[in-house]
């Protein structure tokens, strides 16, 4: 495959380099590697691996990509709320020796499947997590189906904010010529005709992108006598444009979801809680890290800078971060208040007959696990205590 350097027609300050690297992918789909490359504190290029030739193309796009949606945001000092007393320098890549081991099995692109101990070892790591939604007062815990309505994500305009993210399920027209034409067709060509979607046109279900969304859906509609807490652990998919062989970034995922709605001093001390007894539980896993202020991966429109910029202001989104190795971190989670936005696109209401407010708490169950491989090898008697000792 081709590798290409591309010189950036505007320089991008290193604060705002993350920004670059989460849309890069998403900028061609001849992409398939990338390496920026900085010059006095500014991204000045990229090194492209490219599966075709047009890397005059690839470039002119970039270019919007930095023009559109990276430069118009105003770049922000990090800021870190927790900070892990745990300091590592070693770090371990434990995907390949599970693979060897036949622990792990790669089902497809994004999609990995595992067995023990791995499957005891995500068990602990929600039963804990589960453990502290619960702890909230009046937590209820729900289990909700895989499909999600597209008239959800409609209701607050998801699609206009993360166009890239979304999967939508059909199926063939409801038609017996339709079922007839696809039969004799896939006997002649032995595959799906190329043209599969001409045939379908059932879009009113897509997979859900997090688990908070069918949350909202259920209460719809209502009004809530006082706070509300709902946790749920469920399959989340989220097209990621390209996927390593590991279990730190997957197409299909798991995810422990708290979901909070009442008054704006409800949520924010619900997303309080929850925070102070996770950088426990990630000090007690003897796991190195911290939590930064964080936004959305919004895609560009006329408000999507002023989105961000409110959004990391206001600290409305905090990330907890774990190194996977010496240079590396990764999010295993976020810690999210919404305001009155779901309350008002849900038609959510208080006592007071006004939308409530919300916020969320998620953690991707793989992610999390990957920073934990990462840190304490895949050697069970290498484990803290309360870890080996817990799944046995």
């Amino acid at each position: 495959m081709p590798t290409v350097h591309v010189r950036l027609s505007q320089r991008v300050p290193e604060t705002l380099a993350p920004e670059l690297m989460k849309r890069l992918f998403f900028a061609a789909s001849s992409i398939e590697e990338f390496q920026l490359f900085t010059e006095d504190g500014s991204v000045v290029g990229v090194e492209l691996t490219l599966n075709s030739a047009d890397s005059a193309g690839v470039a002119e796009k970039i270019d919007r990509v930095v023009a559109e949606q990276v430069l118009t945001q105003r770049p922000l000092a990090p800021r870190s709320v927790w900070e892990s007393p745990v300091v590592r320098s070693e770090f371990t890549d434990a995907f390949p020796e599970l693979l060897a081991q036949d622990t792990v099995v790669v089902s497809g692109e994004g999609q990995v499947g595992f067995a023990e101990p791995l499957i005891s070892l995500f068990g602990y790591l929600d039963r804990r997590l589960r453990a502290i939604a619960l702890s909230l007062e009046g937590a209820r815990e729900y289990q909700y189906p895989t499909l999600l309505p597209t008239s959800v994500l409609d209701r607050f305009g998801y699609f206009g904010s993360f166009p890239q993210f979304p999967m939508f399920v059909t199926r063939l027209h409801n038609d017996i010529d339709v079922y007839a034409d696809f039969v004799e067709r896939y006997r002649e060509e032995q595959r799906v005709p190329d043209d599969l979607f001409a045939h379908c046109s059932n879009t009113d279900y897509c997979l859900p992108p997090t688990m908070c969304y069918h949350s909202f859906h259920q209460y719809q509609g209502r009004e809530l006598a006082g706070g509300s807490v709902i946790t749920a652990r469920g399959k989340s998919f989220r097209y990621e444009s390209r996927y390593h062989t590991s279990l730190e970034r997957l197409w299909d995922f798991t995810i422990r979801e708290i979901v909070f709605m009442g008054t704006p001093e409800f949520a924010a001390e619900c997303r309080n809680s929850v925070m102070r007894q996770t950088f426990a539980l990630m000090e007690e896993l003897e796991l190195a890290g911290g939590c930064e202020v964080a936004n959305d991966h919004f895609f560009a429109n006329a408000d999507t800078a002023g989105k961000i910029l409110s959004q990391r202001m206001m600290e409305l989104k905090f990330e907890p971060l774990l190194p996977v190795a010496a240079d590396r971190s990764i999010a295993v989670g976020s810690f999210n208040l919404h305001g009155h936005f779901f309350g008002e696109s849900f038609d959510i209401k208080g006592p007071d007959g006004g939308p409530v407010a919300s916020g969320c708490v998620g953690f991707g169950l793989e992610r999390l696990g990957h920073a934990f491989l990462s840190q304490h090898g895949s050697d069970p008697a290498r484990w803290p205590t309360a870890v080996a000792q817990e799944i046995g």
